[in-house]
C-alpha cells in the first residue's frame, strides 16, 4: 500500500564520496534518509529526490514524500509551510 509523509528537512550531511544523509522532521520525530552512490545499499534514497530535499534546508518549504508499496520513495511535493505562530515557537 502506497503512503506519504509530510514534514521538513532540518539537517543535511554531504560526504566526499557523494553520500548524503538527510534529517527529516515528521510528527515530532526525526527520520534519517540516505542516498549512497553504492546502489546495493538497502533503503537507498534516489539521488534526484535527495538533492531536492537538500535544497529545502533552512527554508519555509515543507515536503511530502510519497512511497510505493515496497516502501521506496517515488516522488516529492514541495509547498510553503503554513504554521501558526504557536507552531513556529514549538519548532524552534
Amino acid at each position: 500500500m502506497s503512503f506519504s509523509i509530510f514534514g521538513q528537512v532540518v539537517g543535511v550531511r554531504k560526504y566526499v564520496n557523494e553520500d548524503i544523509e538527510i534529517d527529516f522532521y515528521h510528527d515530532d520525530d526525526i527520520i534519517e534518509y540516505k542516498y549512497s552512490s553504492n546502489s546495493t545499499q538497502l533503503d537507498n534514497f534516489p539521488k534526484i529526490l535527495a538533492e531536492t530535499l537538500v535544497s529545502t534546508l533552512a527554508s519555509e518549504i515543507c515536503v511530502e514524500i510519497y512511497f510505493n508499496d515496497d516502501g521506496r520513495p517515488t516522488h516529492v511535493e514541495l509547498e510553503e509551510c503554513d504554521y501558526d505562530e504557536e507552531d513556529e515557537e514549538n519548532i524552534r
